[in-house]
């Protein structure tokens, strides 16, 4: 049997029984209407107050929304040219370590914004002297970032507002 059917069979054994763990009818179609990589596999972490001292605690890997880290990698990119690795610790810098965003993630992401016409690419010298392909934000790709924060917006707005409302319920 050939590596690629085993994988087939074995995807379809792991949906079968994702299927059945959640009890979804087979009715149902079987797989998401998107690109399991539009997901964004992130660590968080968090502080938790015990007595006088803080402790980080990662948490476990967690999927955000679908698109968040297109719209992270724009936004990183629009200060100026950057590399991979460079984008990857620019979003966990500017968001104080909280975002970690993996290359079996970014790369991926950093190839279908390119194909997409988001993004250009060329390759050129990194700080340590090696070779690496630098992100620019291409004209397509500015006004992609603009729809992408204006949407962010109106989602982080309805999500405040859902959670305010449940915090006056519970006063």
């Amino acid at each position: 049997m050939k590596v690629k059917e085993s994988a087939t069979i074995l995807e379809g054994a792991l949906e079968t029984a994702f299927l059945r763990r959640w009890k979804i009818p087979p009715c149902q179609p079987m797989r998401p209407n998107f690109s399991l990589l539009d997901n964004l596999q992130v660590t968080f972490q968090y502080v938790e107050r015990l007595g006088e001292r803080l402790f980080m605690t990662p948490l476990q890997k967690t999927d955000l929304l679908q698109g968040t880290l297109d719209m992270l990698i724009l936004k990183i990119v629009a200060l100026g040219p950057v590399h991979g690795y460079g984008i990857s610790q620019r979003i966990r810098q500017i968001s104080k370590e909280v975002l970690n965003v993996q290359q079996g993630s970014l790369y991926p992401a950093l190839h279908r914004l390119e194909k997409r016409g988001w993004l250009v690419a060329q390759w050129g010298d990194s700080e340590n002297g090696r070779q690496a392909k630098f992100y620019q934000l291409s004209r397509e790709g500015r006004k992609q970032l603009t729809r992408e924060e204006e949407t962010w917006e109106r989602l982080a707005e309805a999500v405040t507002l859902i959670l305010g409302t449940a915090a006056n319920q519970e006063a």
